[in-house]
């Protein structure tokens, strides 16, 4: 399986930063995230990202400023800012010190995401892989197709993203919380039992036989993994 693609999320606003880092997993990228400054520049070193969501206004320093310094400690990633300054002066700066692309608070998840991927189409960086795969479960990202132990299982669209998501995030507790922010959406205001009918469905229908996958982690959420 071919490296996934590696994004860094920079916002201290913790409900979006992880609204963005759970759509991104869900279309199969790698992500880290930072709440300042400081903490991109490390981040940034250790994780070598292929592209760079940063929002302007943080707490330590501007986005402007930390793209400057980025590029000096020689990050060359794609920086894609994300602001709710409307102001054309804001986003023809962003552009012009080195940043590749501009999206203005609130935007669409759905939108970041093929901006990044634009972003890294540009570059060349990284190809996701069509294909997750948890012991001898499989699922294809192109295809909307998954089978357990070599037998196709036919999954409706919900539960389809519903194990894509618990296989992005294999061998991770999901908290249910974040499974309906992020499979069901954020607006969603339903009752959070309707995520215990679709992983008994999931259950019954690729996880009936040996080793169990989906695991049950009382009081926080779910898991997939080998044991």
């Amino acid at each position: 399986m071919s490296q996934r693609p590696r994004v860094l999320v920079v916002d201290d606003e913790e409900n979006l930063s992880f609204l963005i880092t759970s759509a991104l997993r869900l279309s199969d990228y790698e992500t880290r995230s930072a709440a300042n400054g400081a903490e991109a520049l490390e981040e940034a070193d250790r994780f070598a990202p292929d592209v760079v969501v940063l929002d302007v206004n943080l707490p330590d320093l501007d986005g402007f400023e930390l793209l400057t310094r980025l590029r000096n400690s020689g990050c060359r990633a794609p920086i894609l800012f994300v602001t709710a300054r409307h102001d054309t002066a804001d986003r023809v700066r962003g552009l012009t010190i080195g940043g590749d692309d501009y999206i203005t608070k609130p935007f669409a998840l759905e939108e970041l995401v093929a901006r990044v991927q634009v972003a890294l189409r540009r570059t060349g960086a990284g190809t996701t892989s069509s294909r997750l795969v948890v012991a001898d479960l499989e699922l294809d990202l192109d295809s909307h197709r998954v089978w357990r132990g070599g037998q196709e299982a036919l999954l409706s669209p919900t539960e389809f993203n519903l194990l894509r998501y618990l296989m992005t995030n294999a061998g991770r507790v999901v908290s249910r919380a974040q499974i309906l922010d992020t499979v069901w959406q954020y607006d969603f205001n339903g009752d959070s039992t309707i995520i215990e009918s679709f992983i008994s469905n999931l259950r019954r229908k690729v996880d009936s036989g040996e080793p169990k996958l989906i695991h049950t982690v009382r009081g926080v959420g779910y898991s997939v993994r080998e044991s």
